[in-house]
């Protein structure tokens, strides 16, 4: 079995690794004129192996070791982490009901349609702003917790 240093060193790495897809699947998104059901299949593509590359050592390794090295700073990195998730989640919220629209409107399959999308639903700015307000809180809390877990790992196995 690999010792604490190495899995502490290749989930930085790997949580690490997961900013970049989130970056370019955001940059897919805010570049597109129009989000065509390809576009929305490509930005998915992209930021799921950044999801998972997160995710997997948070379930993996970060979560059981939580409470034997419970203290301040791992329980603000674990809020704040937590924090970026339950972001994720509202955003999901606004998501799929936009997503729900946009399908039952057929503009995914035929974008070029002249329709604005809040003519879709009288609550679609409620769920745009949903995902709006999920993805950038998803990400600066992200952020927030990556930065803590890098002190908390550059303390701890590095410079410790």
């Amino acid at each position: 079995m690999a010792d604490e240093t190495t899995l502490a060193t290749l989930a930085a790495i790997t949580v690490t690794a997961s900013f970049p897809f989130y970056l370019y699947g955001a940059w897919i998104m805010i570049d597109a004129e129009t989000v065509s059901w390809d576009v929305l299949v490509y930005h998915l593509k992209i930021i799921f192996p950044g999801l998972v590359l997160n995710t997997v050592p948070v379930v993996t390794w970060m979560l059981p070791r939580l409470f034997q090295q419970l203290n301040g700073l791992s329980a603000l990195h674990a809020i704040l982490g937590l924090q970026a998730y339950a972001m994720l989640i509202f955003a999901l919220t606004g998501i799929v009901r936009i997503f729900q629209a946009k399908w039952e409107a057929d503009l995914y399959r035929d974008p070029d349609q002249d329709v604005s999308l809040d003519d879709l639903h009288e609550n679609m700015g409620a769920w745009r702003g949903r995902l709006r307000v999920g993805v950038f809180g998803y990400v600066i809390f992200w952020v927030f917790a990556w930065l803590l877990g890098i002190y908390r790992y550059l303390s701890g196995y590095v410079f410790g």
